[in-house]
């Protein structure tokens, strides 16, 4: 039997914080809160399994990782299909934001999705190289890789300031030396 209350606190104890990270995983805050739903339903109904596992939360984010990335590529065979055949895709974001939140998605938009990914997962998440290898399939070398690589190119993207004032990294962990 599904303990709906565990489930409960589960959720509202992790619902804001996953869908800020998928957010800035995915660069729509839309598409983030749609896959962020059909993740947490999937828990819910594997929720006697999931919630023995180390991190449900991780489990959470990782599902709804993938459902992005399946969209994505929906969405990539459809917009070929409108450019052939109907029209150019027409589409605007107008959320108002200040200048240096809209640098700065440019800039995460030019990264690759796994580049992307890690970086959200080590800055914004919290968690160690490890926990992001394990998480990404990736090894523990290819993270600090993806990290380093993503570092490069947000600072070439924002300027030659961006890592001296902006996101610090923790020590031992992602250096490259």
């Amino acid at each position: 039997m599904v303990d709906q209350r565990t489930f409960d606190e589960f959720y509202l104890g992790t619902r804001a914080a996953l869908l800020r990270q998928l957010t800035v995983m995915t660069g729509n805050a839309e598409q983030a809160a749609d896959v962020l739903q059909e993740a947490y339903s999937r828990a819910w109904q594997r929720w006697g399994r999931v919630s023995t596992l180390a991190d449900p939360m991780g489990w959470v984010r990782t599902v709804a990782w993938r459902l992005a990335i399946s969209q994505h590529r929906r969405s990539l065979v459809a917009s070929d299909r409108l450019r052939r055949f109907i029209a150019p895709e027409a589409a605007v974001d107008r959320s108002p934001a200040s200048d240096e939140v809209i640098d700065l998605r440019a800039a995460l938009r030019l990264l690759s999705p796994e580049h992307r990914r890690a970086l959200v997962l080590y800055e914004m998440c919290g968690l160690s190289i490890a926990q992001v290898a394990a998480e990404t399939g990736a090894a523990e070398g290819t993270v600090k890789s993806r990290l380093a690589r993503a570092r490069a190119a947000l600072a070439a993207a924002l300027g030659a300031d961006y890592l001296a004032g902006g996101a610090p990294t923790r020590a031992g962990e992602g250096s490259m030396s």
